[in-house]
C-alpha cells in the first residue's frame, strides 16, 4: 500500500466531504470537484480523463473575429433572437458544404452551446403531442441530457445500441416506436462515450422509422467530422459527415464549436432544424406555449425565456470559423486529429497492462481512435475500477452514467498531455501488479 501514489485517507476524506457515497454514480462535475480536492492535498498531478473538454488552443480565426466584433461595439447591442445574419448564412453553407444537406439560414439558430439547444428542442418535442410523452435515448450517451429530462420532468427510455447494430437496429427501435409514446430519439455521432459511428444503413433505418412513426430525431454532432478513418474535410465534395438528415425531414442537428473548433469557453453552437419541421404546426404547442410552429416556438418561446440569445461577439466568431472552413482556409479536422493519435498511444498502454477496451468494435471493424475510448478491468465493476484508479492518480467516469449496459469507464484523451504518458504507464503497471 505504501507504493500507491495517493493515500486512501485523502480519497476517503474528500468523498465524504462532497457526500459522494459511490464514485461510480457521481456526475462528471462531482468527479471534477473530487479530483481538484485530491490533487490539491496530495500534490500529485492526476492523469485526468473524466471531462470532455478541448485540449487544443481555440481556433485563431474565431478569436480574431470575436476581438474585432468587440472592438466594433457589439457588446453594447442585443443580437437578434434568432441570430445574426452572417452566422445563419455561414451555418447553412457549412452544413451544405460538409454534409450535403440543405437547411435554410432561417432554420439555423445559435444556442449557448449544444446543451442549451438540446434542452430547448427536448422541451418542445415533449409537448408536440399529448400522447407522446417519452423521449428515447440511443445509448450510451451524454449523461447531462438525461439530467435535462429530469429538470423538465419529462419521461425517457433508453437502450444500449452496441448489440443492435446494422439491421438488428430496426427491430429494436420499432419495438419502442410502435408503442406510440415516443416523441423524439436522441444520440451522438460519433458517439460519446463509446466512439462508435452509425453507418449509412443504420442512419437510414433511424430516418425511415422516424418518418413512419412521426418521431423527431435529434442528432448531436459534437464531434463533427472526427471519425478519422475517413477524410471528411474536402469542402463541397464527398465523403460527407454521415447524417440522418439524408433519410427524414423530422430532424434537428446540433453542431457545436466546443470540440471541433476548441471554442468551448464561449458556448457557441448551432441548432439546425429541417425546413419542413421548422414550419410544421402543432396544435398542442399552441395549448402549451401559445404558438403552433415548431421552429418559432423553440426560438421565441423557449430560447427567449432561457437567455434571450447567445453572446453577440461569439456569434461573429462562429460565423468566421464556419466561413473559413467552407472556404477551404481552415482544416479544422486536421487540427483535431491529435486526439486520435493520443488515443492510440493511451489505449495501447492500458491494454498492455491488463485492461480491456469495452467498446472495441464499431460494427464489424475496430473502433476508431478519437476523443474518447472505453476501458474495463477483469473482475471489477465500473464503480470499483473508478475508485481503485483514484488511488493511482487516474480519473474517468463510469459507463453506467452514460446509459451503457456494460461495466467500465469512459476515458477522454483531450486533457492528458503527451508528457504525462510516462506517468500513466508507470501507474498502470503498478495498478496491474496489485490487481492481476
Amino acid at each position: 500500500m505504501n507504493q500507491i501514489p495517493v493515500q486512501q485517507e485523502i480519497v476517503k476524506k474528500h468523498l465524504d466531504k462532497l457526500r459522494i457515497k459511490d464514485p461510480g454514480k457521481a456526475s462528471i462535475r462531482e468527479i471534477v470537484a473530487l479530483i481538484n480536492l485530491i490533487e490539491e492535498e496530495s500534490k500529485l498531478k492526476f492523469v485526468r480523463m473524466e471531462m470532455g473538454v478541448p485540449g487544443l488552443p481555440a481556433a485563431q480565426v474565431g478569436v480574431d473575429a470575436e476581438i474585432k466584433a468587440l472592438q466594433a461595439g457589439v457588446a453594447s447591442v442585443y443580437p437578434m433572437m434568432d441570430g445574426i445574419k452572417p452566422l445563419k448564412y455561414e451555418a447553412s453553407r457549412f452544413i451544405k458544404t460538409f454534409m450535403n444537406i440543405d437547411v435554410d439560414p432561417a432554420s439555423c439558430i445559435p444556442t449557448c452551446g449544444s446543451m442549451q439547444g438540446t434542452f430547448a428542442a427536448l422541451l418542445v418535442a415533449g409537448n408536440v403531442d399529448q400522447k407522446k410523452d417519452t423521449t428515447l435515448f440511443l445509448d450510451p450517451g451524454f449523461p447531462v441530457q438525461k439530467q435535462q429530462m429530469t429538470v423538465m420532468g419529462h419521461k425517457h427510455q433508453s437502450f444500449d445500441v452496441f448489440d443492435f447494430r446494422g439491421e438488428k437496429l430496426r427491430e429494436k427501435l420499432e419495438s419502442y416506436l410502435v408503442q406510440g409514446n415516443i416523441n423524439a430519439m436522441i444520440y451522438s455521432n460519433p458517439n460519446n462515450p463509446s466512439w462508435i459511428c452509425f453507418t449509412e444503413e443504420e442512419l437510414q433505418i433511424i430516418g425511415e422509422l422516424a418518418t413512419k412513426y412521426d418521431v423527431i430525431v435529434m442528432e448531436d454532432l459534437a464531434y463533427f467530422g472526427m471519425d478519422f478513418r475517413k477524410d471528411l474535410y474536402t469542402p463541397g465534395k464527398p465523403p460527407y459527415q454521415p447524417t440522418v438528415a439524408k433519410y427524414t425531414e423530422n430532424y434537428v442537428l446540433f453542431i457545436s464549436a466546443s470540440k471541433i473548433f476548441s471554442y468551448a469557453g464561449q458556448r457557441a453552437a448551432i441548432m439546425a432544424i429541417s425546413n419542413v419541421l421548422w414550419n410544421r404546426q402543432y396544435d398542442n404547442l399552441e395549448k402549451r406555449f401559445g404558438s403552433r410552429p415548431f421552429g418559432f416556438t423553440i426560438v421565441m418561446q423557449v430560447l427567449y425565456a432561457l437567455s434571450s440569445g447567445i453572446t453577440h461577439s461569439t456569434q461573429h466568431a462562429l460565423a468566421a470559423m464556419f466561413k473559413a472552413a467552407s472556404d477551404g482556409e481552415f482544416n479544422f479536422i486536421e487540427d483535431v486529429k491529435e486526439y486520435g493519435r493520443k488515443a492510440k498511444i493511451m489505449k495501447d498502454l492500458f491494454v498492455a497492462n491488463g485492461f480491456t477496451i469495452v467498446y472495441e468494435k464499431d460494427g464489424d471493424e475496430p473502433i476508431a481512435d478519437g476523443f474518447y475510448f472505453t476501458i474495463g478491468y477483469p473482475g471489477m465493476t465500473g464503480g470499483q475500477l473508478l475508485e481503485n484508479l483514484l488511488y493511482y492518480g487516474i480519473s474517468a467516469i463510469t459507463l453506467k452514467n452514460t446509459g451503457s449496459e456494460k461495466e467500465g469507464l469512459r476515458a477522454c484523451v483531450s486533457h492528458v498531455k503527451r508528457d504525462q504518458f510516462a506517468d500513466l504507464e508507470q501507474r498502470l503497471k503498478l495498478f496491474n501488479e496489485t490487481y492481476s
